[in-house]
C-alpha cells in the first residue's frame, strides 16, 4: 500500500506515522503537504495528530479549508482509506467526512486513561490492530 501523511502547520506526529507505516509496517508513505492536490498513487491518506493551526477546540475547521482537503473529500468518496489521528481526526468531522462534532470535556481537562472500544464492524478493507501493552 501507499500511504500520503498530510502535513498541517502545527502537525507533530507526521514523523511518527511516517516511521510506523515504513518501518514498522514495511509500506511505501509520502508526506502531502496541506497545500498540495496531489493524491495520485495513493492508497491511504493519514491525517496525523498534532495541533494544525494551534492548541484550540475547533482548529480543524480552519484546516477543513486546506487546498488538499478538497482532494481528501474526494478520494474518501470514490472509496479510498483516510485515517484522522487526534487532530486529523477532528479535522474529518469539521470538514464533514465523520459525522457529529467534537465538544468540550465535562471537566474541561485534559484526561489520560484507559478506555474499552467495540469492535462493531469487522468487515472493514482495514483492519488495525494496536498493542496496548508494548511500544
Amino acid at each position: 500500500m501507499n500511504f500520503g501523511i498530510v502535513v498541517f502547520p502545527g502537525t507533530w506526529s507526521d514523523t511518527d506515522c511516517f516511521y510506523a507505516v515504513t518501518s514498522v509496517m514495511g509500506h511505501d508513505a509520502r508526506y502531502v503537504w496541506h497545500k498540495e492536490k496531489d493524491l495520485s498513487g495513493l492508497d491511504c491518506i493519514i491525517l496525523p495528530g498534532g495541533f494544525s493551526y494551534g492548541d484550540y477546540l475547533r482548529t480543524g475547521a480552519i484546516a477543513r479549508f486546506a487546498p488538499v482537503m478538497e482532494e481528501v473529500e474526494a478520494f474518501a468518496k470514490r472509496g479510498g482509506l483516510v485515517i484522522g489521528i487526534c487532530n486529523g481526526f477532528q479535522i474529518l468531522c469539521e470538514a464533514g467526512l465523520l459525522p457529529g462534532v467534537l465538544m468540550p470535556n465535562q471537566h474541561l481537562q485534559f484526561r489520560c486513561e484507559w478506555v474499552n472500544l467495540r469492535v462493531e464492524n469487522q468487515e472493514t478493507r482495514l483492519l488495525i490492530t494496536v498493542n496496548m501493552g508494548r511500544f
